[in-house]
Parts: structure tokens; C-alpha cells; sequence
């Protein structure tokens, strides 16, 4: 029977039992959870809004998005986001889907903590953004009606979910710092990990080997 939560149907396929399973096997009950929520967030947005999207590949998106912070899929020579769009490509190619729409999830998620250019892409690409802004920022949170939240939050509850998603950023970057160059984790960092010193643009450019 399909599970129905705040009225989204979550997809019942072998490879989105798998995704679930993955996810639950090597990420921590906050992640599992606000994964599963961004799902649900970003489709009651993409209804809201009228868009059509491959529900399949939006759960991938989802529920893949912050494998970068757990211990098992997390490098440190590259971006966390990279981390888990690489794992996602790799995950939907061994289920048969075609390179076309394994990009798609590759750049939904490597793009989910970049402000707006996603908004401007592929309803799956812009729908994982939509899902991590309402639940982790706030963003849209009056676009869905608060029975929707309530229903969504009951399923995959958030106790202290601000202190905790913080913690596990933090506990996911601290030891790749420079791949937080130009992008909001540097903020975390700033915020958590004495003597980070963020990088800056501007001496980048002044520092480069070009004479002038």
C-alpha cells in the first residue's frame, strides 16, 4: 500500500526502497528525517506551484542530498554537495535510469545550498532546493498550510532540529574548510570552529599570479 503523507504519495519502487534503505543504513535519524522531509516539503511546493516533476527522482534528490556529512560517502578534497550528487549518479546508473536524468539529480543536488539559480532549472533540480529552504531556512513556510506542516512534521518530527542540522554541518566540514570558499557553509564555520578564517574573494583575485 502506498504511504500518503500531507497528501504526497511516496513512490513505492524497488529503487526508491532501496534509496530508503541506503539512507536509513548510513545516515544519522536527523538526517534520515529532514531528508525525507525536504521530499515532502518540495512536493507540496512543486503542487503549489503546478509544476510537473518525476516524483522517483525528486526522492533521490531528497533523500541523497546530505549523504556528504556522513561518515561513510564524506571526503574532504571537495564540496559535501558533490559528495552526494556523485553517489546519487552512481546509485540511479546501477537502477538503469539514463544518463540524462541521473544529471538531473547529480545537479539538483550539488546546487541545493547555491541561493536562486536552481529556482531557475529543471522542476526536480528547483523542487530540492525548495525542500531544504523551507525546512532548514524557513523559506516558503506560509506557502504550505499548517495542517500540511503539521502532517509532514508528525511523520518525520524536528526536536531542536536548528541546533542539530548546525552541528552535523559543522561536524561535516570542519575538516575541508576551503570547500566552503564562496558558499553559505562558510557561515557555519565562522559560527563554530575557532580560528576558521573565511576565504576572500577579493585577496584571491589580488593574490593571483597575473602581475596586474
Amino acid at each position: 500500500m502506498t504511504e500518503t503523507i500531507a497528501g504526497i504519495a511516496i513512490p513505492d519502487s524497488p529503487m526508491v526502497k532501496d534509496a530508503t534503505a541506503l539512507v536509513q543504513d548510513v545516515a544519522s535519524e536527523l538526517v534520515y528525517h529532514h531528508s525525507r522531509r525536504v521530499f515532502l516539503f518540495g512536493s507540496l511546493r512543486g503542487q503549489e506551484q503546478g509544476l510537473q516533476y518525476d516524483p522517483e527522482l525528486l526522492y533521490v534528490g531528497a533523500m541523497f542530498h546530505d549523504l556528504g556529512l556522513t561518515d561513510k560517502y564524506r571526503r574532504t578534497d571537495q564540496r559535501f554537495e558533490i559528495d552526494a550528487a556523485d553517489e546519487a549518479r552512481r546509485f540511479l546508473h546501477e537502477h538503469g535510469i539514463d544518463a540524462n536524468d541521473a544529471d538531473t539529480v547529480w545537479t539538483a543536488i550539488a546546487l541545493h545550498t547555491t541561493p536562486e539559480i536552481p529556482l531557475h532549472m529543471a522542476p526536480e533540480i528547483a523542487l530540492v532546493t525548495r525542500g531544504v529552504e523551507l525546512d532548514v531556512l524557513g523559506l516558503g513556510y506560509n506557502a504550505i498550510n499548517d495542517e500540511q506542516r503539521q502532517a509532514v512534521v508528525e511523520a518525520h518530527p524536528r526536536p531542536n532540529f536548528k541546533n542539530q542540522i548546525l552541528a552535523a554541518f559543522t561536524n561535516g566540514l570542519k575538516d575541508r574548510p576551503d570547500t566552503t570558499f564562496g558558499n553559505v557553509k562558510a557561515d557555519v564555520l565562522a559560527h563554530f570552529v575557532p580560528g576558521f578564517k573565511r576565504g576572500d574573494f577579493v585577496e584571491v583575485i589580488r593574490g593571483s599570479a597575473w602581475p596586474e
